[in-house]
């Protein structure tokens, strides 16, 4: 720098141990940078506008057009990992599963990650190491605050990349993390998590990273996702249109795309697509999760105080937990069920999708099988996530996989093997509480008929949704389809798309075959009827919804009428 520089810096407040170290780009207005204490290496962008570090700027690269107001200070230590290649400790909490984290992860990579942890020992934690020293090398060029971010009224903020485009506002500290923005593309091309850096033409887009007040997180990625309202993070993945707010804790779990969590607790957790937990004194802890709703009080555990905090569980796709509930894991529930009182049995209802749970005075769990198939709610849960994914209109490239559908290929096979164990069932006779016990699971003989005709008539609805040219008469399988299906933290695909996945030679590869496994129709329900008895089943069981519906509606009427000040 030049002394006269040097010297206008200096009235300005600004001060340094060594100005050699200090370079600030040609035509940068020097009055709008006040207030400074250069304590290391610093290379300042053109028009960027720094105002009041009094605890220093060391080590650091600031990218043009960049804002710096009122922060305690940002320091980069001599190796910086900037959050890349943490290993969070999902599900069992000891670390036997660990996700290794990175910008541009998907929900089914991690799952995959999580659930096999053997192969991810063998295979995927090697490609994944390598495929993150390629980001690290891509991104080693970027200013660490990115073009045109914008930082203020924070604390310290130490070995944090910044991306472009990214607004901080009052954060308590951040340390050793990634504050990702896709929406930047000129600058930095995003396409198959190949990151590239760009040295000219930065522009910015209206992104969806940002952190806001009395945010405290050490150990992370914040990926197009937003932490604001004194959460606290640690070792903690944000994806993609997740919003952590309102004082809500995470650590070692993983949020993917579009879940909203608030106020309440969240440990070990692998949350896939739109789980959401919105209230106070509510624990999601050792669990995977995907379109989930929690309610609240909801809480769970997973410690006998034997082995440590070693039991971890599944609830599938669709699960909503009712005020007050409680869950011991090890534990497995069906998809779309609504789990209600407390269960202690370690209960698995996967073969039960769709049900009503009740936990009795003893933590048993009673089954109704199909119960929540009569609900409009289903419908209308289908209708509304596309419409509040909130990555939408950003110009980004989608990271996590996602099937809406409500009755797809998987949930019904689930739905087929609920009937088969109906079947068996059947014969059983009720003990003396009037229950029929089944891998300690209660179920009243009367719910078995009635489940039974529930998981038909949806058979019946999934039948007539796929292309009926397809279907003979009786139902048969189609030659590519003798294989079963999996739900990859909201993502169904076939069994021989998700062995195309795990044959990847990298993560680049993985990816790919996980993008080109297309939803199959799942065509062999095993329903023997005629075509004209599926038309009767789906138009029934489009009624008993509608009439739902009906029922609902006509109950708030009343209720608006009842609570009427006239």
């Amino acid at each position: 720098m030049k002394e006269s520089e040097i010297e206008i810096l200096e009235r300005q407040g600004c001060f340094s141990s060594d100005w050699s170290k200090v370079e600030i780009a040609d035509g940068t207005d020097l009055s709008k940078i006040r207030n400074v204490y250069f304590s290391g290496p610093v290379k300042v962008g053109k028009d960027a506008v720094i105002i009041n570090v009094p605890g220093g700027l060391s080590n650091v690269r600031i990218g043009d057009g960049a804002r710096i107001v009122n922060v305690a200070r940002i320091e980069n230590t001599a190796t910086p990992a900037f959050g890349l290649g943490i290993d969070v400790a999902v599900l069992d909490e000891t670390g036997t599963r660990p996700v290794r984290i990175y910008p541009g992860i998907s929900a089914q990579i991690a799952a995959i990650a999580a659930r096999m942890p053997e192969y991810a020992r063998e295979k995927l934690i090697p490609m994944t190491d390598r495929h993150i020293s390629e980001i690290a090398g891509n991104l080693k060029d970027m200013p660490e605050i990115g073009a045109n971010a914008e930082i203020r009224d924070c604390g310290p903020i130490i070995d944090v990349r910044v991306w472009p485009g990214v607004k901080i506002e009052g954060a308590a500290r951040l340390k050793n993390g990634s504050i990702v923005n896709n929406a930047w593309r000129d600058g930095l091309s995003v396409k198959s998590q190949e990151l590239s850096v760009k040295d000219e033409g930065v522009k910015v887009k209206e992104g969806i990273a940002y952190v806001g007040h009395g945010v405290d997180a050490e150990n992370f990625i914040i990926e197009d996702g937003m932490v604001s309202g004194g959460s606290l993070i640690r070792d903690t993945y944000v994806g993609q249109g997740s919003v952590l707010d309102k004082g809500f804790t995470s650590h070692d779990s993983l949020f993917f795309a579009n879940c909203s969590m608030e106020n309440g607790e969240a440990c070990a957790v692998l949350a896939g697509p739109y789980t959401v937990s919105m209230h106070k004194s509510s624990l999601l802890i050792g669990c995977q999760t995907a379109f989930m709703n929690a309610g609240s009080g909801t809480n769970m555990s997973n410690h006998m105080y034997k082995l440590g905090p070693v039991h971890w569980g599944v609830l599938e796709r669709g699960v909503k937990t009712s005020s007050n509930s409680y869950l011991m894991h090890g534990s497995r529930i069906g998809a779309f069920s609504l789990v209600m009182g407390e269960h202690k049995t370690h209960p698995d209802t996967s073969e039960f999708p769709f049900s009503y749970l009740f936990g009795d005075k003893d933590g048993s769990t009673i089954v109704v099988p199909g119960a929540m198939l009569k609900s409009f709610g289903l419908k209308r849960d289908g209708e509304k996530w596309p419409k509040r994914d909130r990555r939408l209109g950003h110009g980004i490239k989608l990271n996590d996989r996602m099937t809406y559908s409500i009755l797809n290929p998987y949930t019904t096979d689930m739905i087929l093997r609920g009937i088969e164990t109906i079947k068996s069932l059947k014969a059983d006779q009720a003990e003396e509480d009037g229950f029929i016990n089944y891998k300690g699971l209660k179920i009243k003989p009367t719910s078995l008929e009635k489940g039974l005709r529930l998981y038909q008539l949806a058979l019946c609805k999934y039948i007539r949704s796929i292309d009926n040219k397809e279907i003979s008469e009786p139902s048969k399988r189609g030659a590519d389809s003798n294989e079963g299906w999996i739900d990859l933290l909201g993502y169904v695909i076939s069994e021989s798309g998700f062995n195309a996945a795990l044959n990847a030679g990298s993560v680049e590869e993985m990816e790919a075959a996980l993008d080109n496994s297309a939803l199959g129709r799942g065509k062999d329900l095993r329903l023997e009827l005629p075509l004209t008895e599926i038309e009767k089943g789906a138009l029934e069981f489009d009624a008993m919804v509608e009439n739902d519906r009906t029922a609902s509606v006509d109950q708030i009427t009343r209720e608006n009428d009842m609570l009427s000040l006239s």
